[in-house]
């Protein structure tokens, strides 16, 4: 049988660390890896979306999306983020995964720069790879957060920076000075900014702050799969300046066609109905951030109480980390997330109490 042949842009490209852990481990396996929220949607998007069955809404939506959506959407970016967009402004994708594929796509050429940040989450290098860009990655400082200054002398030449906070894997949350400061020269460079704000509700002790307030060319990312317990239903949105959203439609359009019908209205009821579930999935995720934070330090890894997202981001060192997972404890190596952290671990507490705690007791034996 003749050997078949792949695009040289997709051989370089790795599969997901995440995704490879997905169903990893035995029955007896504690699963930290994924970055799942375990709540149910709420009950009020799930109706929303059996009416909207019923109602026999099952066939395609316009391409950017349903109008009463991208109302919606920009009713909440007025509401929580104090940006002003207009449904023209909106394109509905299937979840915040698409929408960074589709910029990606339309804005950058082969060999262009795309800085993202490193550590940072697995998808930013390699859409941009896919693409023909060359992602290239930005320090953290001591505490993970991005390096200002260092960050400022990549921009130069650049096409597109990345930022996300709250990030993933590191759980920080960037303060309005620094994303102030970035975008701001970003924008003398002429580079475009990509937020992904998909964290923005997992919030713990400080203030979300979005990227688009101070500067013209931002795009903002965002998605109703993690604050509403939303997944699976693969719904999420890109809000950018007008005059691009024609040339994201191209690929949109072709790759996709618009984000699943039924899903748009159950987002529909998630951004206009009760916000109530949201702030009660935050505070459970407080309370498993510092059960896990306060187990691991008391076992002697140093590393910040993460601020926001549900993910601790733990120097374990890489022996330690093999052994934990050939001990049933699925947490997801560094190196996954970059080329500077390979002796981190990222853990997610979006599981239940007892599981964190099961996790700290098997590393508690780990490292007597």
């Amino acid at each position: 049988m003749s050997e078949h042949r792949y695009a040289a842009r997709v051989r370089s490209v790795e599969m997901s660390g995440i995704r490879k852990l997905f169903d990893a481990g035995g029955p007896d396996a504690i699963n930290l890896g994924i970055g799942q929220p375990d709540f149910d949607t709420p009950d009020h998007i799930k109706e929303a979306a059996i009416a909207a069955i019923r109602a026999g809404k099952t066939g395609y939506t316009p391409n950017a999306g349903i109008l009463e959506l991208r109302e919606a959407i920009c009713t909440k970016c007025k509401r929580e983020n104090d940006l002003v967009f207009q449904p023209e402004q909106i394109l509905v994708t299937a979840g915040g995964s698409e929408a960074l594929h589709l910029v990606m796509e339309a804005l950058v050429d082969p060999g262009d720069r795309v800085l993202v940040p490193d550590p940072g989450f697995v998808s930013y290098a390699a859409l941009a790879t896919f693409a023909g860009g060359r992602p290239e990655g930005m320090e953290l400082d001591e505490t993970l957060h991005i390096d200002v200054e260092r960050a400022k002398e990549q921009m130069d030449g650049a096409r597109i920076v990345v930022l996300n906070s709250p990030a993933n894997p590191t759980g920080v949350v960037e303060s309005e000075e620094s994303i102030r400061a970035l975008v701001e020269y970003a924008d003398d460079c002429g580079v475009t900014v990509v937020t992904d704000e998909v964290y923005e509700h997992f919030i713990y002790e400080k203030k979300h702050v979005s990227a688009g307030r101070f500067g013209d060319d931002v795009i903002t990312i965002n998605a109703a799969s993690k604050t509403y317990a939303m997944t699976g239903w693969r719904v999420g949105y890109l809000a950018a300046p007008e005059d691009y959203i024609p040339e994201f439609l191209k690929i949109h359009q072709y790759a996709q066609a618009c984000a699943t019908s039924i899903s748009q209205y159950a987002a529909l009821a998630a951004y206009t109905g009760d916000q109530r579930p949201v702030a009660r999935m935050r505070e459970e995720y407080r309370a498993r951030r510092d059960l896990l934070y306060e187990g691991l330090f008391g076992l002697g890894f140093d590393f910040s109480r993460p601020e926001g997202a549900f993910y601790a981001f733990v120097p374990l060192g890489r022996n330690l980390i093999e052994r934990a997972i050939e001990d049933g404890v699925i947490i997801v190596p560094g190196g996954a997330f970059g080329s500077r952290a390979p002796d981190y671990a990222r853990f997610s507490y979006a599981t239940s109490r007892e599981n964190l705690s099961r996790a700290v007791e098997r590393l508690a034996a780990l490292v007597e």
